[in-house]
């Protein structure tokens, strides 16, 4: 391919790159980069459309230049806060779900590594010492699934399959096989819980040391949503209260300077990095790279929506799934 880019694809981990230069159309010129945008730098966009995910912002200066943006995403509240200050209207586009089975799965990976204590397994294996390893089933215990979206049910789906007994909480109540219950309701019973929720205005900082003060000692917190939902410092002081008895997280507050920070290898001084960094130092707390999505099934669903969204706009400057 030659001539003037016509999209940029910010955030194209190895596998994604390769996925997208196998199904973008000959006729298609486009550039990659794995970094986002503000580690990538430049003063003016690369390309006429630009395609991110999550952790990328979008300069307003970039405005003029830009004809289109693409969010390979489901959620798009970052584009919005863009619009909110562009000056200028300019098309943007998400991803219908693509990763809903994927990212559910990822909650379940995490609770029952939580629960059988599988960071201290693998560490213990070295010497082959079985002290302090006992965990605990799923079967039997109750799972809170707060925000039973699209990946939320399929959470739901996951626990009873399990044999736990599942709740839900939801302003909207969808699905008729889900039990729903109050958030205070939930969080009194629960001995998992998992926060599927889209993130709003509303719900940043949910999940703060208030609230989960009211769970149970013990208590399994999983987030596979968004960072925002669950500050790092209040998750910190609950674990190292000896309150919760285990922290999953594939998501984080200030999720764009923690990438950076650890891509770069330098220190940073935002208060929500360090105690990001420092829950990873107990053993009974799992990070994991935004890579819910990430299974071979999900990201060739993702990149062939992508390559779809892709065609429309260069066709007709409008796409098939607009943020509205």
């Amino acid at each position: 391919m030659g001539g003037k880019v016509e999209v940029f694809f910010y955030e194209a981990f190895q596998e994604e790159a390769e996925y997208l230069a196998r199904y973008l159309p000959g006729s298609v010129t486009a550039g990659f980069s794995w970094q986002t945008i503000q580690e990538h730098g430049g003063r003016e966009p690369p390309a006429p459309l630009v395609s991110i995910r999550t952790q990328s912002r979008v300069p307003v200066s970039w405005a003029a230049d830009l004809q289109g943006i693409l969010t390979r995403s489901t959620g798009y509240d970052h584009l919005r806060e863009f619009l909110q200050k562009s000056p200028v209207e300019i098309p943007c586009g998400h991803l219908p779900p693509y990763s809903t089975r994927a990212v559910a799965e990822q909650a379940m990976l995490m609770w029952m590594a939580l629960l059988r204590h599988l960071p201290a397994q693998t560490e213990s294996f070295h010497r082959f010492n079985r002290d302090g390893l006992t965990g605990r089933e799923s079967l039997g215990k109750t799972l809170l699934v707060v925000g039973v979206g699209n990946i939320g049910y399929e959470v739901t789906l996951i626990g009873k399959g399990l044999g736990m007994r599942v709740l839900g909480v939801d302003i909207v109540r969808h699905h008729e096989a889900v039990e729903y219950v109050g958030i205070d309701e939930g969080l009194a019973a629960a001995g998992i819980i998992v926060c599927a929720m889209n993130l709003t205005s509303e719900n940043r900082g949910y999940f703060s040391y208030d609230r989960l003060k009211q769970t149970r000692p013990g208590t399994v917190f999983v987030n596979i949503s968004r960072g925002e939902q669950s500050p790092a410092a209040d998750l910190l002081r609950l674990v190292e209260e000896g309150h919760l008895g285990g922290v999953g997280l594939d998501v984080f507050n200030h999720e764009t300077e923690l990438a950076a920070s650890l891509r770069a290898g330098t220190t940073s001084s935002d208060a929500e990095v360090r105690s990001t960094l420092e829950l990873g130092r107990h053993a009974n707390v799992i990070l994991t790279p935004h890579n819910g999505f990430n299974t071979v099934e999900a990201v060739d669903r993702k990149v062939r929506l992508s390559v779809e969204q892709v065609k429309q706009f260069l066709r007709q400057g409008t796409f098939r799934w607009p943020v509205v």
